[in-house]
């Protein structure tokens, strides 16, 4: 019988650029004819080197770019998101199956931190009297001192739905039914692909922004005689 290589039976641990340590936050929860909120939390690890580097205006927007190139990669291509002047849309496969329709992004922007919040609007998952209602929330905050000169710098990064009307929860006699059906399908779902969409941005892979509206203006061409 031949021999196996005893190196073929380790396996190799890759590394990421960023450690990722999931945060606990409470529970999320849904009660009979009220709103939706869950949060999901983060604390990512990386060189100060690094972040010197994404630290911008641009990268929050990047990050929100990333958020949904993840959520198209996990559902294998069955979610897609559509840019349009107005907002942003999660359908399954194409139109009319439009899932959710967010505003346009609105972006908060600090010294030790930033935020994208997206109004939500209408859409299959959304209840008719929660339109309007509820937004999706992603938010990067810098944990300790700027000038500590520690090698490694944390973030906190933060996924939240809050004030969200769902659909399958129902109303009136069907909630009490729809809230256990809700929460053990929709809700539950949401709070896995959450968390695998923050302990991916270990490896620190943000998309290219579609819009582009927080990136800087490029540097001003100067011609070969000098300034004029």
């Amino acid at each position: 019988m031949r021999r196996r290589d005893p190196r073929r039976l380790v396996v190799k641990r890759v590394q990421l650029p960023a450690r990722v340590r999931l945060v606990e936050e409470p529970v999320a929860e849904h009660r009979a004819g009220e709103t939706v909120t869950s949060r999901q939390s983060a604390l990512v690890t990386l060189p100060r080197r690094e972040l010197e580097r994404v630290w911008s205006p641009e990268y929050l927007e990047r990050l929100a770019r990333t958020y949904w190139r993840f959520l198209t990669r996990v559902s294998r291509g069955l979610l897609k998101v559509l840019y349009t002047e107005t907002g942003r849309e999660v359908v399954l496969l194409r139109r009319p199956f439009t899932l959710l329709r967010f505003r346009v992004p609105e972006y908060e922007l600090g010294r030790d931190g930033g935020a994208v919040t997206w109004r939500i609007e209408r859409g299959l998952l959304v209840a008719p009297s929660g339109r309007g209602s509820g937004h999706l929330r992603i938010a990067v905050e810098r944990q300790g001192r700027d000038d500590d000169g520690a090698e490694e710098v944390t973030l906190k990064v933060t996924a939240e739905v809050t004030n969200f009307y769902p659909m399958l929860a129902g109303w009136g006699w069907w909630a009490r039914i729809g809230r256990v059906i809700y929460s053990g399908t929709q809700l539950r779902l949401h709070v896995i692909v959450t968390n695998a969409f923050l302990r991916s941005l270990g490896r620190l892979d943000l998309a290219p922004s579609a819009v582009g509206s927080l990136r800087a203006p490029p540097a001003e061409a100067v011609s070969p005689r000098g300034r004029e």
